[in-house]
């Protein structure tokens, strides 16, 4: 069987997307820009298979702390209006129900072993998603400082970006994703000094005390949503991500491969039916909702995956 050929698209809302499939598994990136947020995507697939047939392969996948991932999802950049970390959402959506496969439940009950702060709504008939905090579920995450003054021109956005991604590194454009590296510093002393003026219970000892050795340190610590809400992300703090896992195979056909041996053909179940990658804001609760209406916030970023037509 040949592996299906993939479209990848990309911006700053489902409705807003353009093909970057000519940039994947490349060193370049797809900017966007909206009145949230500002930023690049770079996406990088193994064996990827384009919709004209060509097979690309990707140096990020060479990298030795990238072995065993088969997709990535990169983007770096800032949040324009101010916003509490517990409301900053990634995930997937789709706008029609879900063709889900025998033993799913087994697969989900996984995912939320994984993920605990996972929420959901997949055998929706209408909307079903998937979303979880951003800083809780991503398994690579780092932050810098970067100036949010009104005058801050592009150029100096754009340094800011292509320095902290560090553009020349093969296979990928986040330089260091993890937050629980020293120079994600100046977060940890903001989320500590928020902490120190709630006078928090969660914090057993000195302020300084509180480091992250990695990703399930940052993972676990950030389950609590009282703790992901003392931390507040905005113009002046510049975000880079990496989502990536070796789960989801696209060569030689596109299987889900979960580790407790369950695996599932998804090209049975996948009927066209596009994946969108979202970081979105939490949906506000009202005490009316009207008919419709998305279940989730507004939209920061896309990236979207669907099958080419033959």
């Amino acid at each position: 069987m040949a592996p299906p050929r993939l479209r990848i698209l990309a911006g700053p809302s489902p409705d807003s997307l353009v093909p970057i499939t000519d940039i994947v598994n490349t060193t370049s990136s797809y900017k966007l820009s909206s009145e949230l947020f500002e930023g690049e995507i770079a996406v990088h697939i193994k064996d990827f298979t384009d919709e004209h047939g060509q097979v690309r392969s990707s140096d990020y996948f060479k990298r030795e702390d990238r072995q065993g991932v088969t997709w990535s999802i990169q983007v770096s950049g800032r949040f324009l209006t101010p916003i509490n970390a517990n409301d900053i959402m990634f995930g997937n959506i789709f706008d029609r129900r879900l063709k889900l496969p025998t033993g799913f439940g087994a697969a989900l009950r996984f995912m939320q072993f994984m993920d605990p702060t996972l929420e959901h709504d997949l055998l929706s008939q209408t909307k079903p998603w998937a979303l979880s905090p951003l800083i809780a579920t991503m398994p690579h995450f780092s932050h810098q400082n970067v100036p949010s003054s009104d005058d801050t021109d592009a150029d100096s956005i754009s340094s800011s970006l292509s320095t902290s991604t560090s553009s020349q590194r093969p296979g990928g454009m986040v330089r260091e994703v993890s937050i629980d590296a020293q120079d994600n510093a100046s977060l940890l002393t903001r989320v500590l000094r928020k902490f120190g003026e709630k006078k928090s219970k969660t914090l057993d000892g000195p302020n300084k005390d509180l480091q992250f050795d990695n990703a399930s340190q940052r993972q676990k610590y950030f389950r609590d949503a009282e703790t992901r809400k003392q931390v507040e992300l905005g113009p002046q703090d510049l975000i880079s991500t990496d989502f990536c896992y070796g789960f989801l195979e696209f060569c030689p056909s596109l299987a889900l491969r979960l580790p407790v041996g369950l695996t599932f053909d998804l090209m049975r179940y996948w009927d066209k039916h596009p994946v969108r990658f979202v970081c979105c804001e939490r949906k506000k609760v009202t005490e009316t909702e009207k008919e419709g209406e998305d279940p989730w916030g507004r939209m920061f970023w896309c990236v979207m995956i669907e099958i080419a037509d033959s």
